[in-house]
């Protein structure tokens, strides 16, 4: 018990975060005591824990459970009775913990104190921050703290509404829980998305439905089902701001009537919609980049292909604001496709644009909805249709006044079935119009229909009667009764059953005019009666005597003032009867005893005719003197009577005269007001044509660009083309000349093989010296012969040749000049290289050829050395002279035979091959 008592001595902020969770709960009731005592927010007692927002931490977090649920009673007053200041620092510190804490507590009492205390610090200032607080806990590891945080939300989003609190966070979360493992969790998950349906309907589908199995689908169907039956909700909770508002009203229940009424209003289906909950998608950079060169592909399957991939882009429900003019335009063009699939997809492209732009989209309206209304030729209902309504989401982006021109144009369009669907199109804006249209458009629209009843279709007179009863269901019967003269009963019949049958938006403001037409009579009747009154005010005591005395002032002026009716008439010319009010002012006042000895003569004559003029003489002075010349006024006061008694005769007089001027002058006025609206009507038509011929030069303006792109392109593409097939053109001309240069060169070769084959064969064994002495002068004839009878260096010559080509050919060497090299006699020489031996004496010669082929001497030395050495190698082998000179003899013939014949085989296969190569050239 001691223990106690120096607990209950200690403040209260250090009994709140005491170690003995006792002395932490006798804190936490006596601290929700106090909060229920305090007379408003400002008292002290809220002082500390608006200083010091922590310990509504630590009461939340407390490890003890009953602890925690005193903390969080104690957390509910403070919120309760507390101020906002205090609230929303708590709010940073306290809501984490209790929802990662106690919303998943297992004591029922501190479930409902943890959400009474979210919805309280929702009500203390605005529901977004509680609920991005609350939304990290749906990532939560344990299943049980998500569920109670899909549960917490319901309970908000029940409670306020989701007018009041936002629910798009909540929305975009929805199919990850509906993904949970646990059951629990997408139950709630359940629970929740029923609560968004009673509220936002099918507006809440777009974000999150597509990502949702088939039978979750379904099961939410189901559950939808049921909500259906249901009237609109109601906020059942309001914010601290809506009841001051409430507060502040006349009366209370006129205050709550009218919040219900908002509500009802704010919550029904047609406010909220995808669009107001969506976030806006960029689709022009999704764009493809061959979207424009298929779009204008001559195959119409290509155009419908880059169509569809463009609604596929565009079918979201909010679309990025873009540059759109050039897709736009795009798609007026393909309005005049020749293909109908493509005029219904590019019409959908549109339908599409102009719901996710909605008011964007207006400033494109010009491009595509003439275009639009000259496609509705088509016969094909799918194609009407779909046209129909991409002009319904045109006019939805705009107003009446806007498309109103372009749909009186094409009213009077001439194929009946583009003014059908223009009629048509007319009475669906006219229904879902929120605006009234003024009055010159209302006659424009009333003069189209007339022509309409006119027409020989059926359907076109039907809509005509349909046009103007929903523009008298907007406007009024008394309104349109003046448009309907001159049509007969039976069309005004018709008129009036479409016009009972007739549902419009916009609500009838032609009820205004009427008060305010009645305003102006009252100004003139109590501009005339403030004429008067100060009149009859600043004389309050002849009142009395003005009765006796009414006969007798009215000859005094009749007297006065007939010399002044012969000159002009007062009715016709206002600055002679003003200018005359002066004279007579002066006579009643300079002699105001006159009229006294007259009353008795002139009251058996007074006429009523003659009493008009002088009323206005008598009316118009009585404002001058009381106004401008006080002193004057004073005097005439004496005998009052005289001022007084025509006062109140003349009045209707002289306002008869007042209202014949101003229905002159209103007169001019409407005269010149017709003028300036036909004059603006004319200005107006002028600037629709205007605008539709800039339209129109636009577009082919466009057009002629693009043709003009591709006629580069193409010019380009073919000066490409011409570069190469020059450059092929002198590759192949070069090609051929050194063809014919071979040509030529194999031809001579083959000369030169032709004369040597004739000379070297074996019936004419001088001829290889004729050979011989033709390349090489300077050899020796007379050699030394072997036993065959030819020289040696003939025989030399020839096994160098046949061996030199013997070993090219099993070389594989085909190339075409070295068969020429082996005939030219230099190549020739050079060539046997290959097959001499060290010791042949043919290397001394190429040596010397190779050299310098002009010098002689080294010939002759040739010839000696080889000469020298051959006879050497004869005298060696005499022994065996006799019996191996004639089998080598034979032996080299028949070899030169058959080198001959190989050389010119190949001669020949060279030249057909050179032919063959030539005339593929010159090809």
């Amino acid at each position: 018990m001691a223990e106690e008592e120096d607990y209950s001595s200690l403040p209260l902020t250090d009994r709140w975060v005491h170690k003995v969770w006792k002395v932490r709960k006798q804190a936490y009731e006596e601290a929700a005591k106090i909060f229920e005592k305090t007379p408003d927010e400002y008292d002290p007692a809220f002082r500390p824990f608006t200083q010091d927002p922590s310990l509504w931490k630590a009461a939340a977090a407390d490890s003890n459970v009953a602890a925690q649920q005193e903390g969080l009673a104690a957390l509910c007053a403070f919120l309760k009775f507390g101020g906002r200041d205090g609230a929303v620092r708590a709010r940073q510190q306290a809501v984490t913990p209790i929802v990662e804490k106690c919303l998943s507590s297992t004591r029922a009492a501190t479930k409902a104190s943890a959400v009474e205390a979210l919805l309280l610090f929702v009500e203390v200032d605005v529901p977004g921050p509680v609920i991005e607080d609350i939304l990290p806990a749906l990532s939560n590891k344990q299943p049980k703290v998500v569920a109670a945080s899909l549960a917490a939300l319901t309970q908000i989003y029940h409670n306020y509404g989701c007018k009041t609190a936002d629910p798009k966070p909540v929305l975009k979360i929805l199919p990850k829980v509906f993904g949970h493992a646990d059951k629990n969790v997408r139950a709630e998950a359940t629970n929740l998305a029923v609560e968004f349906y009673r509220w936002l309907r099918e507006a809440m589908k777009p974000m999150f439905w597509n990502d949702l199995k088939p039978t979750q689908q379904n099961d939410l169907e189901a559950q939808f089902e049921k909500v259906k039956a249901e009237g609109p909700p109601k906020q059942e909770r309001l914010l601290r701001s809506q009841q001051e508002a409430q507060e502040r009203a006349p009366a209370a229940g006129d205050g709550e009537g009218a919040y219900d009424d908002g509500e009802g209003d704010a919550e029904e289906p047609g406010e909220i919609d995808a669009f107001d909950l969506a976030e806006p998608q960029d689709v022009v950079g999704k764009i493809p980049k061959d979207f424009y060169d298929n779009l204008g592909s001559s195959k119409w399957k290509e155009r419908k292909e880059a169509l569809e991939a463009l609604y596929a882009l565009v079918n979201v429900p909010r679309i990025k604001d873009a540059d759109f003019g050039e897709i736009n335009r795009s798609l007026a063009k393909c309005m005049k496709d020749a293909n109908i699939a493509v005029v219904t997809q590019a019409a959908q492209c549109i339908e599409m644009l102009a719901k996710g732009l909605r008011k964007g989209y207006a400033k494109y309206r010009s491009i595509v909805m003439q275009p639009i209304l000259e496609r509705l030729k088509e016969k094909k209902q799918t194609v009407a249709d779909a046209l129909g309504a991409a002009l319904d989401a045109v006019f939805l982006s705009t107003d009446l006044s806007e498309c109103l021109e372009d749909i009186t144009a094409f009213l009077v369009h001439k194929n009946p079935q583009v003014k059908e669907g223009t009629m048509k199109f007319l009475v669906r804006c006219l229904r879902t119009t929120r605006d009234v249209p003024s009055k010159p458009e209302i006659a424009g629209m009333v003069e189209s229909a007339k022509k309409l009843l006119s027409e020989s279709s059926e359907a076109l007179r039907s809509g005509g009667a349909e046009i103007l009863g929903t523009i008298m269901k907007i406007i009024g019967e008394r309104a349109m009764a003046a448009h309907l003269e001159g049509l007969d009963d039976i069309r005004k019949a018709k008129v009036k059953e479409f016009f009972e049958t007739a549902e419009v938006k916009a609500k009838d403001k032609p009820k205004p005019p009427p008060p305010a037409a009645r305003a102006p009579p009252p100004k003139k009747v109590m501009g005339g009666g403030m004429k008067k009154a100060p009149a009859g005010v600043k004389k309050p005591a002849a009142a009395a005597p003005a009765s006796p005395t009414e006969p007798a002032p009215a000859p005094a002026p009749t007297q006065a003032q007939p010399p002044r009716a012969g000159p002009g008439s007062k009715l016709g010319v206002p600055k002679p009867g003003l200018g005359g009010l002066k004279a007579p002012q002066k006579r009643n006042l300079a002699a105001p005893g006159l009229s006294s000895p007259r009353r008795p003569a002139p009251e058996p004559a007074p006429s009523v005719e003659e009493e008009p003029p002088t009323s206005p003489v008598a009316s118009k002075p009585a404002p001058r003197v009381g106004l401008g010349r006080g002193g004057l006024a004073a005097r005439s006061l004496a005998k009052p009577a005289a001022p007084s008694v025509p006062a109140a005769p003349p009045s209707p007089t002289s306002t008869s005269g007042l209202t014949h001027l101003e229905r002159a002058e209103l007169e001019e006025l409407r005269a010149a007001n017709e003028r300036l609206l036909r004059q603006l009507e004319e200005s107006r038509h002028e600037r629709s044509k205007l605008h539709s011929e800039i339209q129109e030069l636009k577009n082919q303006n466009a057009s002629l660009i693009e043709d003009h792109t591709r006629d580069v392109l193409s010019i380009k593409a073919k000066e490409t083309q011409l570069v190469r097939a020059r450059s092929d053109a002198e590759a192949a001309e070069q090609t051929n000349e050194r063809l014919r240069r071979e040509l030529d060169r194999l031809k001579r070769a083959l000369a030169k093989a032709e004369a040597f084959n004739a000379g070297t064969g074996p019936g004419s064994p001088g001829s290889p010296n004729l050979g011989f002495r033709t390349m090489s002068p300077t050899h020796d004839d007379a050699g030394i012969f072997r036993d065959g009878g030819m020289p040696a260096s003939a025989n030399r010559n020839r096994m160098s040749f046949a061996s030199t080509f013997s070993e090219e050919k099993e070389n594989g060497d085909n190339m075409m000049p070295h068969p020429l090299s082996k005939v030219t006699p230099d190549l020739r020489y050079a060539g046997s290289a290959a097959s001499s031996g060290r010791g042949s004496p043919a290397r001394g010669y190429r040596r010397d050829v190779a050299t310098d082929d002009s010098q002689p001497r080294t010939v002759d030395s040739h010839a000696d050395r080889s000469g020298s050495r051959a006879g050497s190698r004869a005298g060696g082998r005499t022994a065996d002279a006799s019996s191996n000179v004639p089998s080598s003899g034979m032996e080299s013939w028949k070899r030169a035979a058959e080198v001959t014949s190989q050389l010119k085989a190949r001669i020949e296969q060279m030249k057909v091959c050179s032919l063959h190569c030539h005339l593929t050239s010159a090809t």
